[in-house]
């Protein structure tokens, strides 16, 4: 638990103590002012349309115990104000100077799918050989970073931080603050070009990821990433390969299915180990080797890396498996990219009772390759042969017209998630399976929710 004072709070963030008791405590952060208690350092955090500022008065209130602030304090306060320059930047600073209070082995998930997954898997792996931390939900930004390591405790053994980026120089910043001595890039695909252009310039802005690394630094790469694995062997700290190729340091093969559990055995270096995950598909399979090549280098029992594999859980939203009834139905509805839709429609066809039923909703931040990344998800899903697909909002027009001339003859399309509920229900029908997936801006959970409601009413 943090616990700092209002004088050493300024120190930090270079900040001026401008009223109040310089020895008060905070032992808690809160950007969020409904979130304020007893001994909170509330950080106001200028939004789009909201200036916090406004909630100092009721921070106070509420038992906080000081806040910081880019402005001056009203006459005649007489609790703790810290004025910095820069709100965001002086929370950022905080959290690094915890950091560095912190004894504890961080590893940082990096890629352009699958970060959040991969950090669930990687903390299960360690879960039964370390006290583990990680992040939750997907806390990977400006923000969120910070705030995940104040949720490190002191006697943690080891911290799986999720570290995502959209622009340049984010990836510095998050760097300065958690120092990551092991790291986990999982691809290089095509989320967060509009911002950043090229695919080469997205795998230069996440290599930053190793900014702080030392001798005893470890990268773990996806080796069978056509950019990654040029950074194999090639970089100052070690690096490790794991994918589906046998060229990876760590890779899988005799891979069976069981219900909703994958069961492989794992090479790596002349052994062999025996391996099952509750989860589904190609790209599960490697989380799980990278989570054991993690788990490995952190000096763990293969045993016990093995069992703590079995605990693993997606996270809401992230290919979420429910059954109701006769229907199975695929909740991927957080985010998508084009190599997360292809690979979700993969599972959709490995775990199909019945009929296949996509809703794919528009991928968001593609830039110019939108349409032309569209057009492929749509022809994939008709080569591996889903039999309908309902295609939602305007990108995934593409989508559907990828799907139609590939041969897929049922495709329909709607302009609003509740337009494509209701072209998607007569569709459906006894052993059905159904995918939900869309970028974050698209909200395809509303989808999820409905037929959820509509098949626990009908039990």
């Amino acid at each position: 638990m943090i616990s700092l004072k209002a004088s050493q709070i300024a120190r930090i963030t270079g900040g001026a103590l401008l009223c109040g008791d310089p020895d008060a405590e905070a032992d808690n952060i809160q950007y969020d002012s409904r979130q304020v208690g007893k001994g909170s350092l509330f950080v106001p955090i200028r939004g789009a349309r909201i200036d916090p500022h406004r909630f100092i008065s009721q921070c106070f209130e509420q038992g906080a115990a000081m806040t910081l602030t880019e402005e001056d304090a009203p006459e005649g306060a007489d609790m703790p104000y810290i004025r910095v320059r820069d709100t965001r930047s002086a929370l950022q600073a905080i959290a690094a100077y915890y950091r560095s209070t912190l004894n504890v082995r961080l590893i940082g998930v990096t890629g352009s799918v699958g970060k959040t997954s991969t950090k669930e898997m990687i903390a299960a792996a360690l879960s039964k050989g370390m006290r583990v931390m990680k992040t939750q939900g997907n806390k990977n930004s400006q923000i969120g970073l910070p705030m995940t390591m104040f949720e490190i405790k002191k006697d943690d053994e080891a911290a799986v931080i999720e570290m995502g980026m959209s622009e340049f120089g984010e990836m510095d910043r998050l760097c300065d603050i958690a120092r990551p001595q092991l790291a986990v890039m999982t691809n290089i695909g095509k989320a967060h070009i509009e911002n950043l252009k090229t695919q080469e310039n997205i795998m230069s802005e996440k290599l930053k990821i190793t900014k702080h690394f030392d001798k005893d630094g470890i990268l773990f790469l996806n080796g069978d990433d056509a950019l990654l694995k040029t950074l194999y062997g090639k970089q100052i700290f070690r690096t490790v390969s794991f994918g589906m190729g046998r060229h990876n340091d760590y890779y899988a093969d005799d891979i069976s299915v069981s219900g909703f559990k994958t069961s492989f055995v794992c090479h790596h270096d002349g052994t062999e180990t025996k391996l099952t995950i509750p989860a589904l598909g190609v790209h599960s399979i490697m989380n799980a080797l990278a989570a054991f090549a993690v788990g490995q280098a952190l000096g763990i029992d293969d045993s016990l890396i093995a069992e703590g594999l079995l605990t693993y859980k997606n996270a809401p939203m992230r290919q979420q498996i429910h059954e109701c009834g006769e229907l199975v139905l695929i909740d991927d509805s957080y985010n998508a990219s084009p190599e997360a839709a292809k690979a979700a429609l993969d599972v959709l066809k490995s775990v199909a009772r019945g009929k296949t039923i996509a809703v794919l909703a528009d991928m968001l931040e593609l830039g110019d390759e939108g349409a032309g990344e569209h057009y492929g998800v749509g022809k994939h899903l008709a080569e591996i042969g889903v039999d309908c697909l309902v295609a939602v909002g305007e990108l995934s027009q593409n989508t559907a017209r990828g799907a139609a001339e590939n041969g897929c003859g049922c495709v329909v399309t709607a302009g609003s998630n509740e337009e494509a509920l209701e072209k998607l229900l007569p569709l459906l029908e006894k052993n059905c399976t159904v995918l939900v997936k869309g970028s974050r801006g698209m909200h395809t959970d509303e989808i999820v929710k409905r037929l959820l409601q509509r098949y626990e009413a009908a039990e």
